[in-house]
C-alpha cells in the first residue's frame, strides 16, 4: 500500500524503534515520499502500519546522507535506491521485504532502470544477498558508510 502524508507517526514510530542508531526526520521521510511515491510502500497487518520500505532513483555508487534532504532526484539515474526498509519484529516471517524489492524491481523495469542499491545495517547483507544484491567494496565507500554504521555496506543488484 502507499505512504501518505498522514502515516508519517507511524513511519517515525518504526523507524526510531528499530533504527535508534540512525535517525532521520520526519521531514526527511516526507520530501522522500513528495518526490517518488510509487517507491514508498507500507505493511498494514490488522490495521496498523508494521513495516515500510522507501526507494528513489539516485546516482548509482552515491549513497544520500542520512537525516538529509535529497532536494530533487536525478535526471538520468543509475539507480533505484532502497533508501529504508524497516518490517517490525511481530510482523516478520511475513516475506514483507520480497515484496517490496519484488515492487521496486517492477518500478525500475517500468523506468529503465537497470540497477538496484542499498545501504545494508546490522548485518541484513545476508537478506539483500538472497535477492541478487552483491557488496561493493572499494576504498571510496568507507567513508560515505562511516554515518550508517560500522556495520553498513553498498549494495548492488541487477534489475
Amino acid at each position: 500500500m502507499p505512504i501518505h502524508d498522514r502515516d508519517l507517526a507511524d513511519i517515525d514510530r518504526l523507524a526510531t524503534g528499530i533504527h535508534p542508531g540512525l535517525p532521520e526526520r520526519p521531514e526527511v521521510f516526507a520530501e522522500k515520499i513528495r518526490l517518488f511515491p510509487e517507491g514508498c510502500r507500507k505493511l498494514v497487518i490488522d490495521g496498523r502500519i508494521l513495516g515500510y520500505g522507501i526507494a528513489h532513483p539516485w546516482k548509482l555508487y552515491e549513497i544520500p546522507k542520512l537525516n538529509a534532504f535529497l532536494e530533487t532526484l536525478p535526471s538520468s539515474p543509475g539507480c533505484l535506491y532502497m533508501h529504508d526498509v524497516a518490517v517490525h519484529p511481530s510482523a516478520r516471517g511475513m516475506n514483507a521485504s520480497e515484496f517490496f524489492f519484488e515492487a521496486i524491481r517492477a518500478i525500475a523495469i517500468s523506468k529503465g532502470i537497470r540497477k538496484l542499491a542499498c545501504v545494508s545495517v546490522y548485518g541484513t547483507d545476508e537478506l539483500w544477498s538472497r535477492f541478487g544484491f552483491k557488496v561493493f567494496d572499494n576504498d571510496g565507500m568507507s567513508g560515505k558508510l562511516k554515518s550508517y554504521g560500522d556495520s553498513a555496506k553498498y549494495m548492488i543488484a541487477d534489475v
